[in-house]
């Protein structure tokens, strides 16, 4: 482990030194303007972030997206002036008025910040740990969006080679999340990832000694990181020079990840607030504050004061970020000019446009055979694969299980990995039995841009997933969960893998589009929707989480209309076969429509004529206008009857007072799939004896 560099070509100045504390003062007067916030750690970490966007970081200001930028992650979104003031410095558009706007109604400056609300942030860290796990999944993407388009490039010769910086809190460390996230990281020898360290010591309940005692290095060297710490300075402040040695030394360990320790005090230097619990989430008070400033030289009885001439030095970051863009843009340029068709290739995926013809590799199933809609998924991943070379994943560790492996020829391993098929390049992502970590770092993934994530666990485990879930609806990210073993369907196992709330859960999650194909072909054409769907424009895509069975169930003629999210199956019929007006309709999901065809044919005989509906996802329903809708479900017929083997929380708008709900309102038990459905009502018989309650309650 490396302490303290010995030698720098940092050239830091008084205005610099007036800089940093500059932001000192900001913070400071930011929480205290509304009252609320974390002025501690804003303060303390000045240095570190100053560093960053002024002296390390490829960035330009002027143009946030950039594909040859670096990414900047703050994982202790808490702290999240630390990012709003270096936007603010280095040019990115905030203003003084932002700053003092902060944590207010319709500000650019939320509480934490928030991914495509604010310019420059790159993506939305508020429960802590996530932004570690998604700088991770950042890392990963540029790796692999290196092997799309400039594989044979020496290593820092590619306009795609770039770096990812974080910054992670005490917090962040002790959350497991961040723990699965820097395994991962450490065995995908990802030598592009750098996460700093704010060792301060201090979480809401006091010093951290209340919590914790590991020696937190040594775990990051067990992970398989580049370790090191850089020491204070005599008089407790961060140290620039160190921390810019240390930051060029992670950047030139290409081999591994880079673990930065950078022991803090928080709030410094504060007289009275510094090195206290009250400094992480309360305002400083008015007198602290005003002492802070003597301290730094700042008058006290001012409030937001930037100097001209520091704003003037800080927005340099301008001029040095256009210098950088031009420099970068001669090497795309060169790289273009030798590589025509990987361009083109790139101009598509950089588009969110798919390739011509890919909807042809989509299989058609051929109706009547009985196929676990797990299995159907697998081999449309696999025909796509062909076909959408940006389109990659895997599973935490379940492959064989959800049918995620895309290529079984290829994954995504280090080089000097020493299993078959390892390429540092691959298609298939082995996350390991790391189910939050996996979701958080696709959502970095799809933040960073120019490829198309999936993973995969049993439906039951996305309870571990659920914080990264909510953020990629929360961020409107395509990306995409394959969530298979979708029912008590799944048998043996029993209750603790069989989810029964999960569906129910999962849909209450806004932005979230659940979607759970009954068959083979609407399995088909629901992932044809879902890649549709992919946009790169923020607030109009949506993560989707498709619900796939383990048991095999009829296929059915492909009907496109899947896409609309609910359709009519099958219509219904009168005595003499023809098309009639229904007088009861079934509401089918999955694995349970084909209990809904059952039934229909029971009522059909008895002369009652009967519509079944597929739905296959309630958010695209939803979606459709009202008279869709409503040629789907009539308003006039009132009998219905929805089935699903969870609970019935999602059917109730859809079958009305006189309606049916055959539903699973407590956990199920260990036994063969057959027996659980015909235990627990999920027959035919027991539908089509729940269409005739419901008919008569309308006739009563």
């Amino acid at each position: 482990m490396s302490t303290k560099p010995t030698t720098t070509d940092l050239q830091w100045t008084e205005l610099d030194q007036r800089a940093v504390d500059t932001v000192r003062v900001l913070a400071a007067d930011a929480v205290q303007k509304v009252g609320n916030g974390h002025p501690g750690t804003a303060m303390s970490l000045a240095p570190a972030a100053y560093t960053l966007f002024q002296k390390v970081m490829r960035h330009d200001p002027a143009d946030a997206d950039w594909t040859g930028r670096d990414r900047f992650v703050l994982s202790a979104g808490h702290t999240s002036l630390t990012l709003y003031i270096q936007l603010y410095l280095a040019g990115y558009g905030l203003e003084l008025d932002d700053l003092k706007a902060f944590r207010t109604w319709g500000s650019k400056t939320p509480g934490h910040p928030e991914y495509g609300h604010t310019t420059g942030v790159e993506t939305t860290t508020g429960p802590l740990g996530q932004g570690v796990a998604n700088a991770v999944g950042m890392a990963m993407a540029a790796r692999y969006e290196r092997g799309l388009f400039d594989p044979e490039a020496a290593p820092g010769t590619s306009p795609f080679d770039h770096m990812i910086w974080a910054i992670a809190g005490d917090g962040c460390l002790q959350e497991g999340i961040s723990a699965e996230a820097s395994s991962l990281a450490g065995h995908q020898k990802l030598g592009n990832l750098v996460l700093l360290w704010d060792d301060n010591h201090i979480s809401i309940e006091g010093d951290t000694e209340t919590a914790v005692s590991e020696d937190t290095l040594k775990r990051y060297e067990a992970y398989g990181w580049h370790v090191q710490r850089v020491a204070q300075l005599p008089n407790g402040d961060l140290d620039p020079v160190g921390l810019y040695n240390a930051l060029q030394a992670a950047k030139a360990e290409t081999g591994r990840p880079s673990f930065i320790a950078a022991r803090s005090i928080i709030a410094w230097p504060a007289p009275h607030a510094q090195n206290t619990e009250a400094s992480h989430g309360s305002a400083l008070g008015d007198d602290e504050v005003a002492a802070t400033k003597k301290v730094l030289g700042f008058d006290p009885e001012k409030t937001f004061e930037v100097a001209d001439e520091v704003i003037s030095h800080t927005r340099e970051a301008l001029d040095r970020g256009r210098e950088a863009k031009a420099e970068w843009e001669k090497t795309f340029a060169a790289w273009r000019t030798a590589n025509p068709e990987r361009a083109a290739e790139f101009d598509r995926i950089a588009a969110g446009e798919l390739p011509a013809g890919w909807e042809d590799k989509l299989p058609v199933f051929e109706p009547g055979k009985a196929i676990a809609t797990r299995a159907a998924s697998g081999k449309v991943l696999q025909a796509l694969g062909e076909i959408i070379p940006e389109l990659w994943g895997g599973s935490a560790d379940l492959a064989g299980s959800n049918n995620t492996t895309i290529d079984k020829t290829s994954s995504f391993l280090p080089v000097g990995n020493p299993l078959p098929g390892a390429d540092p390049y691959g298609r298939t992502i082995h996350f390991g039995i790391r189910e939050h970590a996996m979701a958080a770092a696709m959502n970095g993934i799809a933040l960073h841009g120019n490829t198309r994530i999936y993973g995969g666990t049993f439906l039951v485990f996305s309870d571990y997933m659920r914080n990264a879930v909510r953020l990629s609806a929360l961020m409107h990210l395509p990306v995409t969960y394959v969530w298979t073993h979708d029912s008590i369907g799944l048998g043996e196992d029993g209750p603790t893998h069989q989810p029964v709330e999960h569906l129910a859960s999962l849909r209450a999650i806004p932005g979230l589009n659940i979607v759970r194909p009954a068959d083979a072909n609407e399995t088909s054409i629901v992932w044809r929707e879902i890649l549709r769907r992919y946009t790169k424009v923020f607030g109009k895509g949506a993560p989707h989480g498709l619900a796939l069975t383990r048991q095999g169930v009829p296929t059915y003629e492909a009907n496109e209309d899947a896409a609309k999210g609910g359709y009519v199956l099958f219509d219904s019929e009168g005595a003499d076969g023809r098309s009639a007006e229904p007088q009861v309709l079934l509401i089918g999901t999955g694995s349970e429509v084909h209990l809904a065809v059952e039934a229909r044919e029971e009522l059909q005989a008895a002369g009652i004529p009967t519509r079944v509906v597929s739905m296959p996802s309630v958010e695209w329903f939803e979606e459709q206008d009202q008279a869709y809708k409503d040629s789907v479900l009539p308003p006039s017929v009132k009998a219905r009857v929805a089935v699903e083997a969870g609970i019935g929380l999602t059917w109730y708008r859809y079958v009305g007072d006189a309606g049916r709900i055959v539903s699973l309102e407590h956990f199920g038990a260990s036994a063969d799939a057959k027996v659980l459905f015909r235990e627990f009502g999920f027959t035919g018989e027991h539908v089509a004896a729940a269409a005739r309650e419901s008919l008569a309650d309308v006739t009563r």
